[in-house]
């Protein structure tokens, strides 16, 4: 692992989960355009905006027998090739050429996501009792458009005070906008 990687998938969902994939999308202080929550208070917010998860770790849960895909447990950005162990809060992540990113907290699992894990143990992606195999929430410091297969940069000190100075973003043309999800299978509250 590295401190360079790319976003796998991007996920949004009227509200719940699971969250379909889209090709692109602008990224925004409260998030993803397209993705919306039913429960603002444990859920979306600046604080909250973006939710990021691993592409290895959901591998690993796979492997341990967990109904788990990308977008299942309510990521917004399913990424890869990142030390996730190094993506910790106050960590800073560069998404595609212009989005920043600070991670700030662990996410709580929810009882939503029951369903994707084997006996129900959705336990298994909390920080406190499996470190280092939780999704991470993020606010956003610079807006602009992501698209699937973007680069993700996990940050170094002077790449951050390089980066914190406002700039043009880009953002989707009109017309790019966020494509047309697929049908969801079984959608929860989330």
């Amino acid at each position: 692992m590295t401190s360079a990687g790319r976003i796998v998938q991007i996920n949004i969902s009227a509200g719940g989960v699971p969250k379909r994939s889209v090709d692109a999308a602008q990224v925004t202080r409260l998030g993803v355009e397209g993705d919306a929550h039913r429960d603002m208070e444990h859920h979306g917010g600046p604080e909250r905006a973006l939710c990021l998860f691993a592409l290895e770790r959901i591998r690993a849960l796979q492997a341990e027998g967990h109904s788990i895909a990308p977008g299942s447990i309510g990521e917004n950005l399913t990424v890869e090739g990142l030390d996730w162990n190094a993506v910790t809060p106050g960590s800073r992540l560069l998404l595609g050429a212009a989005v920043l990113v600070e991670v700030t907290r662990y996410t709580s699992p929810c009882g939503n996501i029951v369903p994707f894990f084997k006996d129900g143990d959705y336990s298994r992606v909390s920080q406190k009792r499996h470190p280092g195999d939780s999704r991470v929430y993020a606010r956003v410091l610079r807006e602009g458009a992501i698209r699937a297969g973007d680069p993700v940069r996990l940050l170094s000190g002077a790449d951050v005070d390089l980066l914190a100075s406002p700039s043009p973003q880009p953002s989707l043309q009109k017309g790019e906008g966020v494509s047309k999800p697929s049908p969801a299978r079984g959608e929860r509250a989330g």
